[in-house]
């Protein structure tokens, strides 16, 4: 395949292109047509296809002789266990987990909570689900039972899945008292809880409806897959919201199945039998599509890895999972590779390890600096490849297409050019699209490609106003970049008060209800500053309420636990300054974007509006302090 003639085909037919792409796949009932539009204008891929993703990642490939290869490596250096599943043994965990959920009730189109480790267990619940049509929403083990709780709430969850513990470096966290804790506070109460057993530490199963992940699964029938409607839902996956209310992001089955295809096929260069390895975390979008469902689809084999990029043991931890299992090529997010860096700033685990396999590492989740591209690039002799995407689209906007003939080449500073189906216009904020070059909102033209989500999870309008409502005919990314005279993608920032902390997108204005609660605080703000390892960092901004005392060290303590407790560890909230007022309009409105320019150093013009300029003389002392450690 060529990208230009591809890229534009599928542009300007792409139903036509799309059907074509979804022949790749074992269909129970073929589409006839690709893309559909509704009275209300709104757009379906596949609409009259019927399949099975389950089916597609683990059944297709048993009855094609694939049954003896492995589908997944695990590897927990975190508790030194190492094991290989294969597509046959995989199925039968599977079919058998599949069935004792519909013994207990559970049926297509309940929705089951995942809140596990790094384990192959949580692969087996999500494939699981899948097959039967239950939806399934994986929680990150990291959050707060609050955070859980709400999701419990919104998904009005029948089924909790979980383990015993999970693992952080040398600290074991117990999981079941987080869940228990997060059922009382849920108003929607669960049927039962799974409890996954680790010998780390076993949970007590003293709650109505616990039951061992052992006991569940005994003399249990197996579970055939379930024909399911292109457009039934696979899962509901979790985002920060600037509203507070998380957004529960929607994937379909069939345009999923169909854009990962493409994906791992076409950007990735990767084919059945091949090893791939994607270093996240199930909890989040590219541990859905590609630690689980873009591999298993396309029949290679998946790294399933419970450990760190350093301290686990050391900081050639990746080096040597890459040599172990001859991985050909892999994804992550600069912020592992800035940790190994500062580890070993002269990469010498590299020298322990055979790397020969590897063809090429794509990086997300965050902005590549020059720096850590370039050290990538020189230490391990091989394309180091940026490309850029979102919980919501599911796959990569832009990237390389590895498997292509003549793919685009490496850009430094941009995520590459745009993939199939995804028209990216730069416009601005008028919608009117800006020159090549020029920085402006980094924007989509409708309708979006299969694989992106349409919907949020019980909020049918809140897509709308979120993605759609500001530019019309356009998602918007709220990302801002620009697009130069070859048309390569150069992501600049969020335009929102979203950041991203070591490729976990965040929202500051949960941060600020969280600090704000605190009974010294008047008023707050919360940014993101940058940082060398984790990308962006939160800071705090706040105002003491009148005749209040208490010392710098002491709320600043109190507020770190705080946020730690109701959004978690992963927000990374730590640093705190006390100021005599924020920055505000005439109009009461705190002027967060001057702020954000402050906190990373950049040049910006004092707002008209504002009413008291002398104040931000105050934050730049603060920020400079932060800047120097």
């Amino acid at each position: 395949m060529e990208y230009s003639a591809q890229y534009a085909q599928s542009l300007q037919n792409s139903s036509e292109y799309w059907l074509k792409e979804s022949q790749q796949l074992s269909w129970f009932q073929a589409p006839s047509k690709g893309l559909s539009f509704q009275p209300d204008n709104s757009y379906q891929w596949f609409e009259d296809g019927h399949i099975n993703t389950c089916y597609l990642a683990v059944d297709y490939h048993v009855e094609q002789g694939r049954g003896d290869q492995v589908a997944f490596y695990f590897d927990s250096p975190a508790t030194n266990a190492k094991r290989s599943i294969t597509y046959s043994q995989l199925q039968q965990q599977v079919s058998t987990f599949a069935g004792a959920m519909q013994r207990i009730g559970i049926e297509k189109g309940d929705r089951v909570i995942i809140y596990m480790p790094m384990v192959v267990e949580a692969a087996v619940a999500m494939l699981a689900c899948a097959r039967i049509g239950a939806v399934h929403s994986v929680v990150f083990g990291g959050f707060a039972p609050n955070e859980l709780a709400v999701r419990i709430d919104d998904a009005q969850a029948k089924l909790i899945i979980t383990a015993s513990c999970g693992i952080e470096f040398d600290r074991v966290i117990e999981y079941k008292p987080l869940v228990d804790k997060a059922i009382e506070l849920a108003d929607n109460k669960p049927l039962k809880t799974i409890v996954l057993q680790r010998e780390m530490s076993t949970a007590a199963l003293d709650k109505a409806g616990d039951m061992d992940w052992q006991s569940f699964i005994k003399d249990a029938p197996a579970a055939s897959c379930t024909h399911l409607k292109s457009n039934d839902p696979l899962y509901i996956l979790y985002t920060s919201g600037t509203t507070g209310k998380p957004k529960g992001i929607v994937r379909d089955n069939g345009g999923h199945a169909v854009a990962l295809r493409l994906a791992f096929n076409g950007i990735y260069g990767m084919n059945a039998g091949d090893v791939w390895w994607a270093a996240s975390d199930i909890g989040w979008v590219v541990g859905h599509s590609f630690i689980i469902y873009g591999p298993l689809i396309c029949g290679a084999s998946s790294v399933f890895y419970e450990g760190k990029p350093i301290r686990t043991p050391d900081a050639a931890a990746f080096w040597r999972v890459i040599s172990e299992y001859k991985v050909n090529s892999m994804i992550c997010a600069p912020t592992a590779f800035r940790a190994i860096r500062k580890e070993d700033p002269e990469g010498e685990g590299v020298n322990r390890y055979n790397l020969k396999s590897l063809r090429w590492v794509f990086v997300a989740g965050e902005k590549l600096d020059s720096s850590t591209y370039h050290w990538l690039s020189d230490l391990l002799k091989v394309p180091v490849l940026d490309h850029w995407w979102q919980t919501e689209t599911g796959w990569p906007i832009t990237a390389p297409m590895m498997g292509w003939n003549n793919p685009s080449s490496a850009r430094l500073g941009s995520t590459n050019k745009c993939t199939p189906g995804y028209d990216i216009c730069v416009v601005d904020g008028q919608g009117e699209q800006v020159a090549d070059g020029e920085v402006g909102n980094i924007c989509v033209k409708l309708p979006l490609p299969p694989g992106a989500s349409t919907s949020i999870w019980n909020q049918p309008a809140r897509f709308q106003e979120a993605y759609l409502a500001e530019f019309e005919g356009y998602y918007h990314t709220g990302d801002g970049g620009y697009k130069d005279e070859d048309g390569y993608i150069f992501i600049t920032g969020r335009t929102d008060d979203v950041i991203n902390v070591s490729g976990h997108r965040l929202s500051t204005g949960e941060m600020e209800e969280v600090v704000s609660s605190h009974e010294a605080i008047a008023e707050c703000a919360v940014i993101g500053a940058s940082d060398s390892l984790k990308g962006q960092v939160p800071i705090g901004l706040v105002v003491l309420k009148a005749g209040v005392t208490i010392s710098n060290e002491q709320l600043q303590n109190e507020l770190i636990a705080k946020v730690r407790a109701q959004i978690g560890a992963l927000a990374c909230f730590k640093d705190v300054f006390v100021v005599q007022r924020l920055p505000k309009t005439r109009s009461g409105k705190i002027l967060r974007a001057v702020l954000r320019k402050i906190a990373a150093h950049q040049d910006y013009q004092v707002p008209s509006t504002i009413d008291d300029p002398a104040i931000l003389q105050e934050i730049e002392q603060h920020l400079t302090k932060f800047k120097n450690g």
